[in-house]
């Protein structure tokens, strides 16, 4: 099968969405598929000069941005002539409420070909710089509108968007298909050397995610160096590229030896180091999807405390895999992060539970479910092309 992935970025940019199309894309390579990526010619931050390579297999199309109106959008038309010019069997876009979501369903419709597409949860008005007002307006009243009718298939990464999905789609054209992690979170690392590495002692609590605002990672750095102050044993890390964060948070921690801001870390070995040099993993978010990091932490035998926003609540028990605290509550993530760390038999009990839960979420088996998709929407063409 020849697939199209398509999406603002890919490898290599950081960020969960990025992870997600890896995974699959590389996954179906190995199986033996053709696999094609098309998104934009930056990586967010400048602009990728090369604009086609091969990685790991995937052919990577990148067309040159004509503006951008945010950290995470851009304008991109170019997409139109690459897939045009390709052959495809089906296309899969990820994200909601962008232009090139339409503009991919336009495609497809005149190739004739399914279209599915990955929502990635971006329903919350969340720190929204001023310029994206009045699309995310347009978004609301036309474009997801437009957009879904061109799709063959939705993919909800959560059942808290059926709701949503429903004010422009039937629910009959979704299907629910949540976030993974890799294998390797499961196997033992030997010798684990993260804590030396950053100088750091105790017990780690871990942040890792992309510092953005709607992340919190400054709500956790405040309890962090309040938390210090009289508990001696304790250490933190925050692990992940900078999204307009970094500055703030590397501001409330200076002078405090026990608390590491790392930047970005690149490699499963790598990350599978860090998560299983932690006690316990923090997501103190204002919004969320279904974070991979979610699942990351759960096969890494980890206790999550997490705000109980959007799909969070659906896969994170109160109790039973670790601790909900609403997003700011400073006191509420220090008696949390406490409460967890100083009770082993509480915490031996979320590993327990997490390691379990998490094997229902390997990469294998969502790549899977996803190409089941792809296959039956192929086919369902297929029987329709015969048929007329």
């Amino acid at each position: 099968m020849k697939i199209g992935i398509v999406n603002m970025f890919y490898y290599p940019t950081f960020g969960g969405v990025e992870v997600v199309m890896q995974e699959l894309a590389e996954r179906y390579v190995k199986q033996g598929h053709e696999v094609h990526v098309f998104c934009c010619d930056s990586d967010k931050y400048k602009r990728i000069k090369q604009k086609y390579e091969i990685h790991n297999g995937v052919h990577i199309h990148r067309s040159r941005y004509w503006f951008r109106l945010s950290l995470s959008t851009f304008i991109w038309p170019g997409l139109i002539l690459q897939l045009r010019k390709h052959k495809l069997d089906i296309v899969h876009s990820h994200v909601s409420g962008h232009l090139y979501i339409l503009l991919t369903g336009i495609m497809a419709r005149l190739k004739k070909i399914p279209h599915i597409h990955t929502t990635h949860c971006p329903w919350t008005d969340a720190f929204r710089p001023w310029i994206l007002k009045p699309f995310l307006f347009f978004n609301d009243k036309i474009l997801n509108k437009l957009s879904f009718n061109l799709c063959t298939k939705i993919i909800a990464i959560t059942p808290w968007e059926i709701p949503i999905l429903t004010k422009w789609t039937s629910e009959d054209k979704i299907k629910v298909l949540p976030n993974g992690m890799d294998n390797i979170l499961f196997k033992k690392v030997k010798n684990n050397k993260f804590k030396i590495k950053y100088g750091l002692k105790g017990k780690l609590v871990l942040y890792f995610g992309r510092l953005n605002p709607t992340k919190g990672p400054d709500k956790l750095a405040q309890a962090a160096v309040e938390l210090l102050k009289t508990e001696k044993n304790l250490c933190f890390a925050f692990v992940g590229p900078d999204e307009g964060m970094m500055d703030k948070v590397k501001e409330i921690v200076k002078n405090q030896p026990q608390i590491k801001v790392t930047g970005s870390i690149r490699g499963k070995d790598k990350v599978a180091q860090m998560f299983q040099a932690a006690e316990v993993y923090v997501l103190p978010s204002y919004r969320e999807g279904l974070p991979l990091t979610l699942f990351e932490a759960y096969a890494s035998g980890l206790p999550v405390i997490a705000s109980p926003v959007n799909g969070i609540p659906y896969e994170l028990k109160e109790g039973i895999n670790g601790f909900l605290v609403n997003y700011g509550d400073i006191e509420g993530l220090k008696k949390k992060i406490i409460e967890v760390l100083n009770n082993k038999k509480l915490a031996n009990q979320f590993k327990k539970n997490n390691l379990k839960k998490a094997k229902n979420f390997t990469w294998d088996h969502i790549a899977k479910e996803t190409f089941e998709e792809y296959k039956k929407l192929t086919d369902q063409l297929l029987i329709s092309t015969r048929i007329f």
